[in-house]
């Protein structure tokens, strides 16, 4: 029988490095019942983790949820995506290779569904080739995406930006993966993305191409 971890072993120090970096508990208990993501992200975590590691692990996905069936439009419980994505990150990490590659993964993914969405069509055809106004858009759009946070855009150079996120449930990572993947959308090229985690809900991104 699994007794769990033993204290000194690396599969203690992997767990341990993922709770810290997670605080699940703490992310959850922030939330309220009014924080909620569409259906498409959860739809996009459950895909992904079947494409890479088959339909049982991605059912393991969507009954961490406590989910049945995903609506991709409407709004559910942030709280339950961060379970799921918690979970996906968990079947992912020996893949991808950490907890952190799997948020970018996950996150990458969230971006692509987006934008294939109604909503993204129209941040699309409004930022047409140009990274500056994707960066700008993408802040109102996140106000579809999701019900919670507030987002902002600070320029640092013609090919620089710092994106800043105030309450938001889901660590620097996926973010990474959100905003590398709406860059690539728009044929930018050089793209670096790095996040800083500054406190529990709050984090910056220097973005540069």
């Amino acid at each position: 029988m699994d007794r769990g971890p033993v204290e000194g072993s690396s599969r203690a120090a992997g767990r341990a490095e993922e709770s810290a970096a997670w605080h699940l508990t703490e992310r959850c208990l922030a939330a309220t019942p009014e924080d909620g993501a569409r259906g498409m992200f959860f739809q996009g975590v459950v895909g992904v983790v079947g494409f890479l590691q088959g339909e049982a692990a991605a059912a393991k996905c969507l009954s961490a949820s406590g989910l049945k069936e995903l609506n991709p439009a409407e709004l559910y419980p942030v709280t339950r995506f961060l379970a799921m994505s918690a979970e996906a990150t968990r079947l992912l990490r020996p893949q991808l290779g950490d907890w952190a590659q799997s948020l970018r993964y996950i996150g990458t993914q969230a971006t692509v569904d987006f934008l294939a969405s109604m909503f993204g069509r129209d941040l699309m055809q409004a930022a047409g080739r140009n990274p500056r106004k994707m960066l700008q858009h993408i802040v109102e759009n996140y106000r579809v995406a999701v019900s919670y946070g507030e987002r902002g855009v600070l320029w640092t150079g013609d090919h620089s930006a710092r994106f800043v996120m105030r309450r938001d449930f889901m660590p620097a990572p996926y973010h990474e993966g959100v905003l590398q993947a709406a860059l690539e959308a728009v044929g930018a090229q050089d793209i670096q993305v790095h996040g800083r985690q500054l406190s529990l809900l709050d984090t910056e991104y220097d973005v540069s191409w």
